[in-house]
């Protein structure tokens, strides 16, 4: 009890005294989580989309992968991810192996199949007759899709929570990519996990409250909004 009581300490050192490493290990969790959150959107709202309204041979079989996508492991994000970076990997002429660039591929990765999951049954819940009734008023496929994504908004805000929340505290994926190098890939996850390891509890649960604070105060801000749309 003494050491979480310390840890709170801690944390409130930490925040009230502007600890420049707490700070920019932050600020690096939040951007790389954020711009990786980015790509998942686009990604995921994009490919959710197109299967919800597309019927084709197989499509259960894409389904249940994308299902199954949205379990997908970090440390197995991590470790393909790694392969196909290394030197000698499709991919290892980039050099980006141990850098943002590639814990942000990994976190893209990790949150693409949360929102494309998300994003599908949101979609595939809205009655079938509005799409023959949008389009009956004249509306192109596109104008349609529009639409449709504007009445599932609700779901969909809850496809970007839970992308976010899946990536900003994820801690296997950022370690194997990242490489946890003091500031340049060091985020809050795997910064609380090498204070763990060196025996300094405290140190570890004032990043982890951190870590808890920050996600609290965006899944907030995104609930305000969500909740604010709500119909009454």
């Amino acid at each position: 009890m003494d050491i979480i009581l310390e840890g709170i300490r801690q944390a409130f050192i930490l925040l009230f005294t502007f600890d420049r490493e707490v700070l920019g290990v932050t600020w690096f969790s939040l951007k790389v989580s954020g711009t990786a959150t980015l790509i998942s959107l686009f990604l995921g709202m994009s490919v959710g989309t197109v299967v919800a309204l597309t019927q084709f041979p197989g499509r259960r079989i894409v389904v249940s992968l994308i299902n199954t996508g949205m379990g997908l492991p970090p440390v197995v994000v991590g470790l393909f991810v790694t392969i196909f970076l290394w030197r000698n990997g499709p991919f290892g002429f980039l050099e980006i192996l141990y850098t943002p660039s590639a814990m942000i591929i990994a976190q893209a990765v990790i949150a693409t199949p949360i929102v494309m999951g998300i994003s599908l049954a949101a979609i595939q819940q809205l009655p079938r007759k509005l799409r023959l009734q949008i389009l009956a008023l004249g509306a192109t496929r596109l104008q349609m899709v529009l639409v449709l994504i504007r009445e599932a908004k609700l779901a969909l805000l809850a496809a970007v929570m839970a992308g976010f929340g899946g990536v900003i505290s994820e801690v296997g994926a950022s370690i194997m990519v990242g490489g946890n190098i003091m500031g340049y890939t060091r985020v809050l996850t795997t910064a609380t996990v090498m204070e763990t390891s060196r025996g300094n509890f405290d140190i570890a649960i004032a990043l982890s409250i951190i870590l808890l604070l920050f996600a609290y105060l965006i899944n907030l801000v995104l609930t305000y909004v969500q909740q604010r749309e709500r119909p009454r």
